[in-house]
């Protein structure tokens, strides 16, 4: 399998994560919000601004060799309590169940234990998008709760 790595996210890269782009009706619990995804340059600008001047968040690009194909977020980020929270979103169904997220979670992992020093990671996913569940608990996150809407889960160093 192809190795995936992880990259600071750029303008330009997510610009190009977001011009192949296609939403996820799994990830949707009311599907009367979900909608088809249209590219709009100014809307991706206001995006990348708003998340890259958060200093409680680490947006990277999940990166095949020179192509992004997802984007991965450290947030939440607690230096106090020792803890941030993971979010994964990858472009399209072409790079889905590849294993591709499997190992961009991993890298965010360490990358929160090892290069922010973090003690646990929170996850939490729509109660129906089983696949992102399975991933989670193949990289070792614990099931920890649930409410109508999310199941929540943690790994701990």
């Amino acid at each position: 399998m192809p190795t995936i790595q992880l990259k600071a996210m750029t303008r330009e890269l997510c610009h190009e994560l977001y011009k192949h782009w296609t939403n996820d009706a799994s990830i949707y619990m009311d599907m009367h919000l979900f909608q088809p995804y249209v590219y709009d340059e100014a809307a991706v600008n206001r995006y990348f601004d708003m998340k890259g001047q958060d200093a409680s968040r680490r947006l990277f690009a999940i990166m095949l060799g020179d192509k992004v194909i997802g984007e991965l977020q450290l947030k939440q980020i607690d230096h106090d309590k020792k803890e941030c929270s993971l979010s994964i979103h990858m472009q399209n169904d072409a790079v889905k169940g590849r294993g591709y997220g499997t190992q961009a979670e991993r890298l965010a992992v360490k990358t929160a234990f090892d290069e922010l020093g973090m003690a646990a990671v929170n996850a939490d996913t729509i109660r129906k998008n089983t696949r992102s569940q399975h991933v989670l608990e193949k990289v070792g996150f614990r099931f920890v709760g649930e409410d109508e809407t999310f199941k929540y889960y943690r790994i701990e160093q």
